[in-house]
């Protein structure tokens, strides 16, 4: 095993591995993805302009739908703390989404109901993408071959991790679960891991809650509308809102602020340059333009 630097993945050094290779079928059922499967409708400055942890599975989303290994929307670090208090290993996979034999693995291996029951019931799974964040660190130090890549790693003595195996390049979904059970039949009981069935079923059953309470939570946190507000005085004020929320919301918030001195006023907006006044007051952000983010400068009447 080869020791790699604290710092690629925070508090966890590496310790670089490769073991011989792979448990049973879980409960949680989904439909396969279709082939011809469209894409999932965010739009792409949106899939950039989330954090790093979100980055990975808002860019798989859009392109493969939501049928799929739960993946955990957080640091790798703490992916691995879950992995070891879990007592399961890690399955991790770096997404290139522009290399050619990515689109067919994720459809019909990685997204396969086989797949997504094998490894929810299993693992805990953790993805990145192969040029973004912790995913471009990974890359770099695992050094892929090639595409589609996955690897399976476990907590390691002395704040190390063990990579037991990479796989690389395409693979039937049949063929990959047999390296992964083949890994943990082989591994596990010298990392001290596996559980029981009944807590295999009890955290598929929380790992589905988890997964609801992120898309609920991902899915207001894409409703919020940034408004920069500019004062004659040259003051700013930032303030979210929802993108359902209307005008007169801006307008209130202007008032609450209790600048006596401002006067009667109205919104204006640049590049083009538009005007909200008394007649735009019911106009919702969206509909005004106004959403994700916009700038507006107070203009007195």
């Amino acid at each position: 095993m080869v020791s790699l630097p604290r710092t690629v993945i925070g508090e966890f050094s590496r310790a670089v591995g490769q073991g011989m290779d792979m448990m049973g079928l879980g409960s949680r059922r989904r439909q396969p993805i279709p082939i011809n499967y469209p894409a999932h409708p965010l739009e792409e400055h949106l899939v950039s302009a989330v954090p790093d942890e979100w980055a990975f599975l808002t860019a798989f989303e859009q392109q493969y739908g939501p049928s799929h290994p739960f993946f955990y929307t957080c640091r790798l670090t703490e992916a691995l703390k879950i992995a070891e208090q879990d007592k399961k290993f890690l399955f991790l996979y770096l997404h290139s989404k522009e290399h050619p034999l990515t689109p067919s693995f994720c459809r019909e291996t990685l997204c396969s109901e086989l797949m997504v029951q094998f490894l929810d019931a299993n693992f805990i799974c953790w993805g990145g993408l192969a040029h973004r964040g912790e995913g471009s660190q990974m890359a770099a130090t695992l050094q892929p071959g090639s595409f589609p890549f996955c690897a399976l790693v476990a907590p390691a003595p002395g704040n190390s991790i063990a990579v037991l195996r990479q796989i690389e390049g395409p693979i039937s979904p049949f063929e990959l679960v047999e390296i992964l059970q083949r890994t943990v039949e082989e591994q596990g009981p010298a990392f001290g891991l596996g559980s029981s069935k009944a807590e295999q079923e009890e955290k598929v059953r929380a790992d589905r809650r988890l997964r609801e309470e992120q898309d609920a939570a991902y899915l207001a946190a894409l409703k919020i509308d940034k408004i920069l507000i500019r004062f004659p005085n040259g003051e700013k004020r930032e303030q979210s809102f929802s993108c359902s929320d209307e005008i007169r919301s801006v307008f209130r918030y202007i008032d609450s602020l209790g600048l006596s001195a401002i006067g009667p006023y109205r919104l204006v907006s640049s590049f083009p340059r538009k005007t909200y006044g008394a007649d735009q007051i019911g106009m919702t952000l969206r509909d005004a333009g106004l959403y994700p983010r916009a700038s507006l400068f107070l203009e007195a009447l």
